[in-house]
């Protein structure tokens, strides 16, 4: 198939489109599942050693809203990895042996830990002994968080590659150390942060239907003794995901500098950077911003926080977009024009060498070969500035390496306001059940339940801030996007978006009818769990 350029660049736009729509569904759903596992885990462990059959029957409730929402994730994630063939082959081709690893290991263990021991979380009781049954549920909930292990150490792997080399031969990235893309502390931070979000959401979401309970009168044991136990899970989980956060920043300051620099604005590199709190900016330009034509009508500053917070020094000099652009001697940044020509170089040396390598003699091949070492002195620099951002070979302009600035600047606003926000939440609600004062609140009670779309909105805000604000790049400096999608019609990526839209649009609004539906059901009768205490005495 001949592709126009202006087709190439259909095809790249509704690839991504697509791929974007379907992670955002599919992120709807998983969070959920992380967190509240764990709390099903820690409810099951209270009933298992007091033996009290209320703590069973609120186990169940819950384990029935994890259930509906795991099942509809699993539908949506497995889409999801099918668009790497579909609709990103020369990704898949270029780096299969790397990314295909963590994914291959995600399905053979995570996944299947998981799915085996869910069907004993569901249908186990009073099948199996409750010390089983309550291992099951434990196992579960790691099972989801490990398939989340391996889903992100593919992402880190990504965002800054690491414990791979080039191969000339067969024009892939192949893996040299599987501990390096497992232990990069891109990876630790990006998991740790991103699990601890997605028990923030759950917390949010286990108080806020409880809330709703309080509100109606209905279950009210269950709702206060569940906003209890979640919002001491939630309140621990906000406390480390925004440490986890403040590491995952340190980590984009050192490997993803432009990703930093669009989430501050920040144009032109300044020593002793001031954070900004809030601003509104200008109408987005991709071009040079100057400090009389400030990207900003107005803003909030704290003095020196950026470059504290970044580079843990407070004079610490925090590159502009500027910079990054064009290039700054006096702090040895290298222009992007300057990585496009060494990308060119570094491709230009491979296509000669495919070329030539069947018929070269030793000393040619030996010449090649030395080239693309890293290791060696001959090819050291080559491996370094040629092979390192062959990536740019691909770009147009200089400032195609700038993301949409206002977009991840103003959804990072988002994500860390709301999560200082769930910090005070989550301790109010502590301080409020601590005086017994929580029932008679309805205005808190009814923020517990508006709560629950601003965990997701910060969750969604998250991924938005990590996603967007590293385009143009697949994999950061070695392959932009638009040379990672499969050579397709732009018309069958259009006709499979909107009909994923509508499937993922009517698997959400069933989603929220069955869990609706569950919630205004509630519990089972108590007198279902009755059998727990025979339980106990077989156990």
């Amino acid at each position: 198939m001949i592709l126009t350029a202006a087709d190439w660049m259909d095809v790249v736009d509704w690839s991504r489109a697509q791929f974007a729509m379907t992670a955002i569904y599919h992120w709807l759903f998983v969070p959920l599942t992380l967190g509240l596992g764990f709390i099903c885990a820690i409810m099951e462990t209270i009933y298992y050693r007091t033996g009290d059959p209320f703590w069973k029957r609120t186990t169940k409730f819950w384990m029935r809203i994890f259930g509906i929402n795991f099942a509809i994730g699993v539908a949506t994630g497995i889409i999801l990895e099918f668009e790497f063939g579909t609709n990103w082959s020369n990704y898949s081709h270029f780096v299969g042996d790397i990314f295909g690893a963590p994914l291959a290991i995600e399905g053979i263990m995570a996944f299947f830990m998981e799915s085996t021991f869910i069907a004993v979380m569901f249908f186990g009781w009073n099948k199996v002994s409750k010390g089983f049954h309550l291992a099951s549920t434990w196992l579960t909930a790691i099972g989801a968080n490990l398939s989340a292990l391996w889903i992100l150490v593919a992402n880190a792997w990504m965002q800054h590659p690491v414990g791979t080399v080039f191969n000339p031969d067969t024009a892939r990235q192949e893996m040299t150390s599987f501990s390096d893309v497992l232990f990069s502390p891109v990876a630790l931070n990006k998991f740790f942060h991103t699990v601890t979000s997605g028990y923030v959401l759950a917390a949010v979401v286990v108080v806020g239907i409880s809330a709703w309970f309080l509100l109606r009168k209905r279950e009210e044991k269950m709702a206060r003794k569940s906003i209890a136990t979640a919002s001491v899970f939630g309140l621990v989980s906000a406390l480390l995901l925004a440490s986890t956060g403040d590491g995952s920043a340190v980590q984009v300051a050192r490997t993803q500098p432009m990703k930093l620099a669009a989430m501050e604005a920040l144009y032109d590199g300044q020593r002793g950077a001031g954070l900004t709190v809030v601003g509104l900016l200008r109408p987005f330009d991709r071009e040079r911003h100057t400090p009389e034509d400030s990207a900003f009508y107005f803003r909030w500053q704290i003095p020196k926080l950026l470059s504290l917070m970044s580079f843990r020094q407070a004079d610490a000099y925090v590159p502009g977009i500027n910079d990054l652009v064009y290039g700054n001697t006096e702090h040895r940044i290298v222009p992007a024009a300057w990585k496009m020509q060494a990308g060119r170089h570094a491709l230009e040396a491979i296509k000669e060498y495919r070329q030539v390598k069947d018929s070269a003699d030793a000393a040619t091949l030996a010449y090649y070969r030395n080239l693309f070492t890293p290791d060696n002195p001959e090819g050291e620099n080559f491996a370094e500035y040629g092979l390192g951002v062959m990536g740019y070979a691909y770009l147009n302009a200089p400032t195609d390496i700038v993301p949409n600035v206002p977009l991840v600047f103003y959804t990072f606003r988002v994500m860390v306001g709301l999560g200082l926000y769930f910090i005070v939440f989550f301790a109010a609600i502590l301080f409020l059940l601590y005086r017994k004062a929580l029932t008679g609140r309805r205005w808190m009670l009814r923020l517990m339940v508006w709560s629950i779309p601003l965990a997701y909105l910060a969750s969604v805000s998250g991924w938005i801030v990590a996603e967007v604000g590293r385009q143009p790049w697949t994999i950061q400096d070695l392959l932009p996007t638009m040379a990672s999608v499969s050579k397709i019609g732009s018309g069958s990526i259009m006709a499979t978006f909107f009909l994923f839209v509508a499937l993922f649009t009517a698997l959400l609004i069933a989603e929220l009818m069955i869990v609706t539906r569950q919630i205004k059901i509630g519990p089972g009768p108590l007198e279902e769990s009755t059998a727990g205490n025979t339980e106990r005495q077989n156990d």
